[in-house]
């Protein structure tokens, strides 16, 4: 049985770069690194894996890797983004912090269930700051809220088959 996140990892163009932000700026601290000189297929390399870790436990995880070529850009939010849950005083103060830092800051965005602000990390990744709204809850619960009715009548729409 899954029991949750343990680390999501990502490329990172520089690491101490990558440490400012996600624990200077954010707040997540760093819980660990680990160097790495030879991959598990023999091959040699000068890695460093770097951990955040947030109050769960869970760790968001970044490779610096300059041996291996890898396109940075920025994302678009539909092609990748990183969501963290935050309580809303929290989400006020880092919109106010972003936009006094002078980091790329988006938001408040209404969801309906939720609210989000956004921000661009040095790696090109965004980075959404999230708090729950009244009836998060329910909202979420697949046994009410038409999701897998949703996905169905999109799938239908698009002439493919839900079962496939």
């Amino acid at each position: 049985m899954i029991k949750g996140l343990h680390h999501n990892a990502y490329r990172c163009r520089d690491s101490e770069q990558t440490r400012r932000f996600y624990e200077g700026f954010l707040g997540l601290p760093l819980a660990h690194t680990l160097e790495i000189g030879e991959t598990k297929s023999g091959r040699k390399t000068s890695t460093l894996h770097t951990f955040y870790r947030m109050d769960d436990g869970s760790c968001l995880a970044f490779f610096e890797a300059p041996d291996m070529p890898f396109e940075f850009k920025a994302q678009h939010d539909y092609d990748l983004h990183i969501a963290l849950e935050v309580d809303r005083p929290t989400l006020d103060a880092m919109f106010a912090k972003g936009r006094a830092a002078g980091i790329e800051t988006r938001g408040i965005s209404d969801h309906g269930f939720i609210d989000s602000i956004y921000f661009r990390d040095p790696n090109g990744y965004v980075i959404e700051l999230t708090c729950k709204r009244e009836g998060h809850d329910a909202a979420m619960d697949p046994a009410s809220n038409g999701a897998r009715a949703r996905l169905d009548r999109w799938q239908a729409a698009k002439g493919v088959n839900a079962e496939q």
